[in-house]
């Protein structure tokens, strides 16, 4: 390991990064990366690397370890880092992570079912029957986030400022506007504060008042009340509309397999494993630094390093997926780690599951002919500084729309 990757192979990948990656990563799974610039960092490219620095307690996820002009601008204007279960060690972790873990049990999850077909039946209702839509605008943002607006029991004419809210305060705080993420969070936190002591008083069964119980018991404090409450809509939202969307673009690209999908409803869940896989929702893992010194690939990265787990690269490791650049909706097994591992394995992934199996099962069934509306090459990945992974837009041409 002698190269250092620059800062746009974490911020700018491209539409195609996988190729160059699969490159990078066959000289050495680990290497200096220069991100945030100018620090010791270090890019973790394979998937046996990722898996044991996800599941790694050296690797600290909170903003205290961070090297101290990192760390002070982090917690003066970051309320997404400081702090939740997100950005937690054990034992903070489990207390954080507690509380709300009642609401993401399977069988709450699937009573959401129903709701969410007709969310689903409802965005595509508003299709034309035939013309151009922009999928993501029209359906794969505004579902998660009506679903995660309407579980934490948000009134329902406030969600437009909850997609402008995720959007800012989703993005690394070390690489946007400080004015920007400061008036965000002023008017995230004026919002939220309202919000919990109305709901103080009239407590229900909605994820809110799970968050509320916790702060009145004193689990939580304020701002972890408020910081949980920001982590929740922000993965709640954003990585369910890029699975959607990501989903969608992979499924046009490979002609074959939107057949085998069409004709075969009962792969859906096969194929959203296939697609968290193949072309994610997340990049990178979030944030850790090395709390000691750890080795990794045989690399030995030095306690204050900034260590980043590449999502996209351990699903595209030949070492464990056989031919990992074909997308096969039937790939079994397909243990990726697009939900991370270990102690910090998404809380909300049987959401995520159930919002994309039901998302991709009513597009197919109700949208019988539809095709890409621009050249492929017109499609762009959005480079923004969040560890996402997802489409600017992705406009559509419905040939036909079915009834519901």
């Amino acid at each position: 390991m002698t190269d250092v990757l620059p800062t746009e192979f974490f911020t700018s990948p491209g539409p195609s990064p996988h190729g160059a990656t699969a490159e990078i990563r066959s000289r050495c799974p680990v290497h200096r990366i220069d991100y945030p610039p100018g620090t010791r960092s270090y890019a973790v490219l394979g998937h046996k690397e990722v898996e044991e620095g996800l599941g790694d307690p050296r690797l600290s996820k909170e903003v205290e370890n961070l090297p101290a002009r990192y760390r002070d601008k982090a917690m003066a204007s970051s309320l997404l880092m400081v702090r939740n279960l997100g950005f937690a060690d054990p034992p903070s972790h489990a207390r954080l992570r507690k509380p709300i873990s009642r609401a993401f049990l399977p069988g709450r999850i699937a009573a959401l079912r129903p709701r969410i077909q007709e969310v689903v039946d409802d965005l595509i209702d508003r299709f034309p029957e035939s013309g151009q839509v922009e999928l993501l605008s029209a359906f794969a943002l505004p579902l998660p986030l009506i679903v995660i607006c309407e579980y934490l029991g948000i009134p329902t004419e406030d969600r437009p400022l909850f997609q402008r809210w995720g959007y800012v305060l989703s993005q690394d705080p070390f690489h946007v506007d400080e004015a920007e993420l400061k008036a965000a969070t002023d008017e995230f936190v004026d919002y939220f504060t309202e919000l919990a002591a109305r709901r103080a008083s009239d407590l229900r069964h909605d994820l809110m008042s799970e968050l509320v119980r916790a702060k009145v018991d004193g689990v939580f404090s304020e701002r972890e009340m408020l910081s949980t409450t920001l982590l929740l809509i922000i993965a709640g939202h954003k990585t369910v509309a890029n699975m959607i969307g990501n989903g969608t673009a992979v499924l046009l690209a490979h002609p074959e397999q939107l057949r085998l999908l069409r004709d075969r409803p009962e792969l859906v869940g096969s194929a959203v494993e296939e697609i968290l896989r193949f072309e994610g929702s997340a990049s990178w893992a979030s944030l850790r630094v090395a709390a000691e010194d750890v080795a990794l690939g045989e690399v030995r990265i030095p306690k204050g390093s900034f260590v980043h787990l590449s999502l996209s690269s351990a699903g595209h490791d030949p070492e464990v997926y056989e031919d990992p650049e074909r997308f096969d909706i039937t790939r079994s097994p397909n243990r990726h780690l697009g939900f991370g591992h270990g102690p910090h394995f998404c809380l909300g992934a049987p959401l995520g599951r159930l919002q994309g199996e039901i998302a991709f099962t009513t597009l197919l069934r109700r949208l019988p002919r539809f095709e890409l509306a621009v050249p492929p090459e017109e499609v762009s990945w959005l480079s923004d500084s969040s560890l996402s992974r997802g489409l600017q837009a992705l406009p559509l041409r419905v040939l036909e729309r079915m009834p519901r």
